[in-house]
């Protein structure tokens, strides 16, 4: 999308971030959504968001970023919520990140 025309540019930001938050905050109560499935229907998660907080300028390192996207420390995030992932999700998974085209 660089260099194109971009709309969504228009929007507001303080508009931008309250609909980023409401975001955050519902993958944090969706659990049950694991970023494997999130990674193979969409090609991003929790942790790309974390990701782009960063590349956004978030003076946090890695692991603060995931704790401030999972609302807790990524680790006990895992413990918690996250499962094995079958072979199934993982070719899912794979065949979606080639889709982004090099922009994860």
């Amino acid at each position: 999308m660089n260099g194109m025309n971009d709309t969504l540019d228009t929007l507001d930001d303080a508009q931008a971030a309250a609909a980023f938050r409401r975001l955050v905050r519902h993958l944090q109560h969706r659990h049950d959504a694991q970023n494997v499935d999130l990674m193979g229907l969409a090609g991003f998660c929790r942790n790309c968001l974390a990701d782009w907080i960063r590349d956004a300028g978030y003076a946090g390192d890695k692991a603060q970023a995931r704790e401030l996207i999972h609302g807790m420390p990524a680790g006990e995030w895992k413990d918690r919520h996250q499962t094995e992932a079958t072979p199934e999700q993982l070719a899912r998974m794979e065949e979606s990140l080639k889709k982004n085209g090099g922009s994860h």
